[in-house]
């Protein structure tokens, strides 16, 4: 394996939702098994993206997750816990990759070179395959909140700022996995104040 250069792809899902973590994976692909169909998550259906998701995982050299959870997004702001979720699936990941491809214009603190690339999920396979799994890891785990929560519907929305989570977030305030920094949810609990 010395002889190859070994590229992680990095990718987070997450950054807009109002509730929830936000999760990245990172992934070495393995240039003897190409994966067919890789492309940016967010563009395919979520049976494609579940179905890609199972190939990536037995097939690649290394793959990993990483996260940062609501407390750390409201603590330090949700540019920092991205970042922050980002370096911990790299160093989660199994095999020590040679260089880090992210997704964006910003790159984590990493011990191996990185280099951003705006759109990245689109253009690098390894970036579309950590997309993939992270918003397959990520939607797994709202469906699970919506277990816990389910009179916010995160199972159908994933914790987005849909018009039904907004309504469900007016009417029954926010749940332990609300991010109480982004805005609507501090303009909730703003109107809970006042009120009282």
């Amino acid at each position: 394996m010395a002889d190859v250069f070994l590229i992680a792809g990095v990718d987070e899902a997450g950054r807009g939702p109002l509730a929830g973590p936000v999760i990245a994976a990172a992934v070495i692909l393995d240039p003897a098994h190409p994966i067919a169909g890789l492309a940016d998550s967010k563009i395919l259906s979520e049976r494609r993206r579940e179905y890609l998701a199972e190939v990536i995982r037995a097939h690649a050299l290394a793959w990993a997750l990483g996260r940062a959870d609501v407390a750390e997004i409201d603590r330090i702001n949700i540019l920092h816990a991205s970042l922050l979720a980002m370096r911990r699936a790299v160093e989660n990941l199994r095999i020590t990759p040679d260089q880090a491809l992210v997704d964006g214009n910003r790159c984590p603190a990493l011990a191996c070179p990185c280099r951003a690339i705006v759109r990245g999920d689109a253009t690098e396979p390894a970036i579309s395959a950590a997309s993939i799994l992270a918003k397959v890891a990520r939607d797994a785990e709202l469906r699970q909140l919506h277990d816990r929560y389910p009179a916010y519907g995160f199972a159908r929305h994933k914790g987005y700022p849909t018009a039904v989570h907004r309504d469900a977030l007016r009417r029954f305030g926010p749940c332990p996995e609300h991010r109480r920094s982004f805005a609507p949810v501090a303009a909730v609990l703003q109107t809970a104040v006042i009120e009282e």
